[in-house]
């Protein structure tokens, strides 16, 4: 029964997965954007859990990579005709080539951990307070080149004309790989060295661990994991503009994190589920839905909602929903 336990940490969240992907397919249109939504969140805080949920450092950086990864992407997916016509300004090597769905996906992946790698140089030295403002700039100098440098982008307007290739079966498929690699990378060496640091840093780099060289690479497998799903999220929306993947995004990710456990895969899961389908029906309320009576909030209620959520989880039960352990069997089971 002891050989079960792996299989149930990466089944149940998998599993979870694979039924929010069949929901949507057979859900009406409209139902279906906030469950395709709710599918790529899972990506996108699974991704994010790679560093913070191992490292125990808070970072708001990876918002950053999954910024960068949707941009890449959709820039390089718009067809070319239209591209020479509505991004004029690019560099040359952007404005006259296009790839393809998976291509431009495999981009996204490699530029959201190259960017990951080279801020993660300098700031993986940082811990506490520190780390958290540090990265918070990245975030701010990113959403800022991204804005205003038109050689890259569309700048301050919206990049539209993306194909939407995330439908059901490519949000499905790729929220479990995000898992999946997720799952490998904290049961790998790698992951237990990086837990270890986050335990007791002095402990760890007495028996020889470096607490730089492992916060770094889980550094960069978070960012290449969020710029895959910054290529997902591009793809789904078919535009994207830089005010859609900056501060109410990353507020909104980290809000997932900490309600389901921040520690914990299973947590990462249930938690962007969860605060996914609470942000949707406020979304909805915020237009007027009908429950027998009609509920009618007011604009920006949705984040106020969320926030007061986070807070009272925080205070109630500081480890999440799940206590920020994985799912396993039963005591009884696994003896």
């Amino acid at each position: 029964m002891r050989r079960l336990g792996p299989v149930v940490e990466l089944g149940a969240p998998m599993l979870l997965i694979v039924a929010a992907g069949l929901l949507a397919t057979v859900v009406s249109r409209s139902t279906q954007i906030y469950v395709l939504q709710a599918i790529v969140a899972v990506a996108i805080v699974v991704a994010i859990y790679v560093f913070i949920g191992n490292s125990g450092v808070l970072s708001f950086g990876q918002v950053s990579f999954v910024a960068v990864g949707a941009f890449a992407a959709g820039v390089m997916t718009v067809p070319l005709l239209l591209k020479a016509a509505i991004l004029r300004d690019l560099f040359p090597i952007l404005r006259d080539h296009e790839l393809g769905n998976l291509p431009s996906l495999a981009l996204a992946t490699c530029i959201g951990a190259l960017l990951a790698a080279v801020v993660g140089l300098p700031l993986m030295r940082l811990s506490g307070l520190a780390a958290g403002i540090a990265t918070f700039a990245v975030l701010e100098i990113t959403n800022n080149l991204l804005r205003e440098w038109t050689r890259i982008g569309p700048g301050a307007t919206t990049l539209s004309l993306v194909p939407q290739t995330t439908g059901p079966g490519q949000a499905t498929v790729g929220a479990l790989l995000v898992v999946g690699v997720a799952f490998a990378y904290q049961r790998s060496r790698f992951g237990r060295r990086l837990r270890a640091t986050r335990e007791d840093p002095a402990a760890a780099q007495a028996v020889g661990i470096s607490v730089h060289r492992q916060r770094l690479g889980a550094f960069v497998l978070s960012g290449a994991l969020c710029g895959f799903a910054g290529g997902l999220y591009v793809h789904m929306l078919g535009s994207i503009s830089t005010g859609q993947v900056y501060l109410e995004l990353a507020f909104l990710t980290l809000a997932m994190l900490v309600v389901g456990g921040m520690t914990s895969l299973w947590g990462a899961v249930v938690g962007a589920l969860a605060v996914s389908a609470l942000d949707s029906f406020l979304s909805e309320a915020e237009r007027g839905v009908d429950l027998g009576i009609t509920l009618s909030l007011p604009d920006g209620s949705r984040l106020v909602v969320v926030g007061a959520v986070m807070a009272l989880v925080l205070v109630l039960r500081p480890s999440g929903l799940t206590g920020g352990r994985e799912l396993s069997l039963p005591r009884r089971m696994r003896s």
